[in-house]
């Protein structure tokens, strides 16, 4: 016994040791891919918080070296900017719980193994995600024949069913146990009853995930702007109008360039701190509402199923 003690106690030791150095490993790796990660975002802080002229010279890490707020009051000081931030948030709002309302529910109509024409459905689906029309027919069809152009609603219907959502959605519902639907059927559960009762809540951690994409879509989107609603100013997003703020920022610097004058005026508003001042603005609600949804991306498959 004292024998056989003595062998395990070496292998012990080298388990333990290999342990402990995989676990330094492993957070000395996350922490350098935090680093890595965060770099980048705190650089476009400071940059954003700097002088326009100072942050010519390059070097700013992730403090600003001369402070000063005018890259958010040049474009904060239109008020358009206010309009447009209105007309992304409504349709960020309306596109995501559209989007995830009628996907879901087309999502678990073809999940049913009673409905004869899923796999036919499924497979046109698979294949438009594959087969697009082009730039132009998609042009034609929005504002020709739906005539959409030059309209709020341009933004929420050509958005409300995804294909690829509707595929995870699908495969997400699969994985669930058949036997708690078969259990609600018993008992004389519909199909609306059944979906929104217990399919629908044991689903959250998908439908938070798709939400998340959704919104983030929908809240960066801006070519939809240019192509329909360009000539429509109370229609422009937010992305759309800071993109056209950028280029005029752009284009005055360039023509401030060849008076010393007009270029010490511009001191503070360079398109190198106002780029990072419109980043900062534009990720700032996605920022705020992700804390919100990533509570339901760890939640388990039938968390649901075992509450009253």
């Amino acid at each position: 016994m004292t024998s056989g003690a003595r062998i395990h106690r070496p292998n012990r030791r080298k388990l333990r040791l290999g342990e402990t150095l995989f676990h330094t490993l492993n957070a000395l790796a996350m922490v350098i891919l935090m680093i890595i990660t965060l770099y980048p975002v705190l650089n476009t802080l400071a940059l954003s918080f700097n002088d326009g002229t100072d942050a010519l010279r390059g070097g700013i890490a992730l403090w600003p070296r001369v402070f000063s707020l005018r890259s958010y009051q040049g474009v904060l000081a239109d008020e358009s900017v206010f309009n447009a931030f209105y007309i992304s948030v409504a349709r960020t709002a309306i596109t995501t719980v559209l989007n995830i309302a009628l996907t879901s529910m087309l999502s678990f109509a073809l999940s049913r193994k009673e409905y004869v024409l899923r796999k036919f459905i499924t497979t046109v689906f698979v294949l438009t995600m594959y087969v697009n029309a082009g730039l132009i027919p998609n042009y034609l069809l929005i504002s020709r024949t739906l005539n959409l152009a030059k309209s709020f609603w341009v933004y929420i219907i050509p958005t409300m069913i995804s294909c690829f959502n509707i595929i995870v959605i699908r495969t997400y519902i699969l994985g669930l146990p058949e036997a708690m639907v078969e259990s609600a059927r018993i008992d004389g559960a519909g199909d609306f009853y059944l979906f929104w009762r217990i399919i629908f809540p044991l689903c959250m951690p998908v439908l938070a995930t798709v939400a998340l994409f959704v919104a983030v879509g929908a809240w960066n989107s801006w070519f939809d702007t240019h192509l329909y609603n360009a000539g429509k100013p109370k229609l422009h997003t937010l992305q759309y109008l800071l993109k056209m703020k950028l280029a005029t920022t752009q284009a005055s610097t360039n023509a401030a360039m060849s008076s010393t004058t007009a270029l010490s005026e511009r001191t503070a508003t360079t398109p190198v701190t106002i780029r990072a001042a419109i980043t900062v603005i534009s990720a700032v609600p996605i920022l705020v509402i992700y804390p919100f949804l990533q509570k339901y991306f760890v939640v388990g498959l039938n968390v649901g199923s075992v509450k009253e």
